[in-house]
């Protein structure tokens, strides 16, 4: 099967003008900075916008240019607007926006007229903080196009209230501007290319723009935006007029010609179609293998990483959890592993992903997070570390790479040691039962980790039913590794039977005829029904014994099963909420107490071929509701979470990557 030259993804704006303002798009440049906002342009999140520069620690992710304004002058002298910001600035009449599409995953825009017809096209230089905009005069004209940049230096996930200053110093050189942006960063840099261009200086501000999405979710939602002026082009049928926005030196800006950063990247799209298995060049797949691309990254900010791997003729590689705020997480890395990189043909990010984060681990647990702008991680995770040994596991089992597994061998008996003896947080192996416990006061350990100040919505102190599941898979995978060590094997063996027996005798509960989702809790055992307990079936050393099975399955499709993925408690406990929205505190009270995740639906596919093998038919089906969920929301992308009920409303991330991984791959597996 041969790769689709150009997997579309196409909205009829003209009669349905209400998906404008409801769908989102998103590109990215490889290093975690972005663009993105709304199909219709009005800017709704304090993440929209058109570069968000990945940069050095400290800076982290910076809000560099936020909008245009953007304006047409028609033949006969009248203005008209293409939406954005351009209101604020022009007051003139709205051509009409009529079509929207990904092309390669690419956004194409089409306003039309007063018999003009003009399309944009929007690109990020790979590895570059470098934003191309480009307009092309389809019909009619000659028209003058005018481009006026807005923008607020900001923390990408700071406030759209910080203030800004009056003015930024500015240098014009014809059509060349240079912004001076505050100090650590670096300044902001624009180039129009078009036969006849030039920049008029003209501030000007906007005192208070609304981010209603902002305001929903209790952040302050007003924000003031800067203007230093605006590029001025004439355009005639046929003619494009492009603007480069960047933070790099301006010898890159004027190497990277336009026409070669859109040719460039188209290309670099289709190699990595034609670097997908067959099954995953076309269709809904082939879109998930774009919209993989977006969370694998090289992290811009960790230098040491990158001189590391360097040295050893290595790349430093990583995964963004989702966006647009959060960084890498060692759990969302390890569970995505399979389905962004192995799935999608890139096996050498994914061995340089394992060996960047060996070189993390610190007390024997990978790190759970990298915040912003910092080089460290924090550690405060009772799975992640558990993740990467079924991470390594899908990569040898797909790679066949012994060199890389043998090289991490040493960091993997240590991290069983640290398990077996106690680490950090209150991890450590119960000798009674060979259990793994967790759990320290004010931490959330495991995935489901909502915490409003001080407040762990979900402790789940004791022992977790998925932490023992993978408690028990990391042994049995390291007794198969660990071969050159006999004696430590056969203990971990009897560990791993110890385990075993006491999971199956302390977890299941007749009563309810499912697993239990804590025993030795803080208040007891806790026998709530959430989808935590497939992966003592789902994983490849399933830890509960198959006569058990079928019952976990029927009880998670009956109480958990959304069109959408699975809820995370089931409707009949007490503490379910249907609704995910609101301020943080009544969303994080909702986060993990019924609301849907979508990367859950690959585990549940996984339970439910082990249980039933012959139902691939209806582990497809199951999958029938994301795929439609591509054409929503953010445009190609998974969200993160939806309510967990009927209409299943997207909250979270719009863009998600354990949700892009897990849907892919179980798309292969049920192909």
């Amino acid at each position: 099967m041969n790769a689709s030259p150009d997997p579309r993804r196409h909205l009829e704006i003209a009669s349905q003008p209400e998906l404008a303002r409801r769908r989102e798009w998103i590109l990215t440049n490889g290093l975690g900075g972005y663009a993105a906002g709304t199909v219709g342009g009005i800017p709704t999140r304090r993440y929209h916008g058109l570069l968000i520069a990945s940069l050095p620690n400290p800076a982290g992710r910076v809000m560099m240019l936020s909008s245009l304004a953007e304006g047409v002058r028609m033949p006969d002298r009248t203005r008209a607007d293409l939406g954005w910001v351009a209101p604020v600035f022009t007051h003139g009449e709205d051509l009409q926006l009529v079509e929207f599409e990904l092309e390669l995953g690419l956004p194409i825009w089409r306003f039309a007229g007063k018999g003009i017809v003009l399309e944009r096209r929007i690109v990020m230089a790979y590895g570059h903080n470098t934003t191309v905009m480009s307009y092309r005069l389809v019909e009619g004209g000659p028209v003058r196009l005018e481009l006026r940049p807005a923008l607020q230096f900001r923390g990408h996930d700071e406030l759209v209230s910080v203030k800004v200053p009056d003015a930024y110093p500015l240098e014009a050189l014809g059509a060349r501007i240079e912004l001076d942006a505050p100090d650590p960063l670096p300044n902001l840099r624009f180039r129009i290319v078009a036969p006849k261009a030039t920049f008029v200086i003209e501030p000007r501000s906007v005192p208070e723009l609304a981010y209603p999405t902002e305001e929903s979710r209790g952040y302050e939602s007003r924000g003031q935006l800067y203007s230093p002026g605006r590029f001025r082009a004439d355009l005639e049928r046929g003619q494009t007029v492009t603007l480069i926005a960047s933070t790099e030196p301006w010898e890159t800006i004027m190497t990277l010609g336009p026409e070669q950063v859109f040719a460039a990247e188209t290309e670099r799209r289709h190699r990595l179609l034609l670097a997908a298995p067959p099954a995953a060049r076309t269709g809904p797949a082939a879109e998930l293998v774009l919209a993989a691309d977006q969370f694998v990254i090289r992290p811009a900010g960790r230098h040491e990483d990158h001189v590391r791997a360097r040295v050893t003729g290595d790349e430093a590689w990583t995964v963004i959890a989702g966006y647009h705020w959060f960084t890498d997480w060692g759990r969302d890395t390890m569970i995505s592993l399979e389905g962004l990189t192995l799935a999608t043909g890139r096996p050498s990010e994914a061995g340089s992903i394992l060996r960047m984060f060996a070189h993390h681990v610190q007390d024997g647990l990978v790190p759970n997070m990298f915040p912003e702008g910092e080089s460290s991680g924090l550690y405060h995770t009772a799975d992640a570390t558990l993740w990467f040994f079924h991470a390594i596991d899908r990569y040898v089992q797909a790679t066949g790479d012994q060199r890389t597994l043998h090289a991490l061998l040493p960091k993997l008996r240590t991290i069983i040691a640290h398990h077996i003896k106690g680490t950090r947080f209150g991890i450590h192996v119960d000798p009674a039962d060979g259990l793994l416990v967790q759990g320290a006061e004010g931490y959330q350990l495991t995935w489901m980790d909502a915490k409003a100040g001080d407040w762990v919505v979900t402790p789940r102190r004791g022992k977790a039913v998925e932490i023992n599941a993978l408690w028990y898979n990391a042994l049995r995978l390291m007794i198969g590794w660990d071969v050159e060590q006999p004696i430590e094997a056969a203990s971990l063996s009897e560990l791993a039977d110890q385990v075993f027996a006491s999971f199956n005798r302390r977890f299941w509960n007749p009563a309810v005829n499912h697993l239990n989702d804590i025993i030795d809790g803080e208040g007891g055992d806790d026998p709530a029904c959430r989808p935590n307990q497939l992966f003592a079936i789902a994983l490849p050393n399933p830890v509960l014994a198959p006569e058990h099975w079928s019952a976990v399955v029927d009880t998670v499709e009956r109480e958990l099963l959304t069109p959408v993925g699975l809820r995370s408690l089931s409707p009949s406990h007490a503490d379910y909420k249907r609704n995910y929205h609101g301020d943080l505190l009544t969303r994080d009270a909702a986060y993990h107490q019924g609301t849907v995740w979508s990367w859950l639906i690959g585990p549940y596919v996984d339970a439910l071929l082990k249980a039933r093998p012959d139902d691939v038919a209806g582990a497809r089906r199951a999958l029938d509701g994301l795929v439609t969920h591509l054409g929503e929301n953010c445009i190609g992308q998974i969200s993160e979470v939806f309510d967990a009920e009927s209409p299943y409303t997207p909250g979270g991330c719009v863009a998600q990557a354990w949700g892009v991984a897990e849907l892919l791959r179980c798309l292969q597996k049920t192909a």
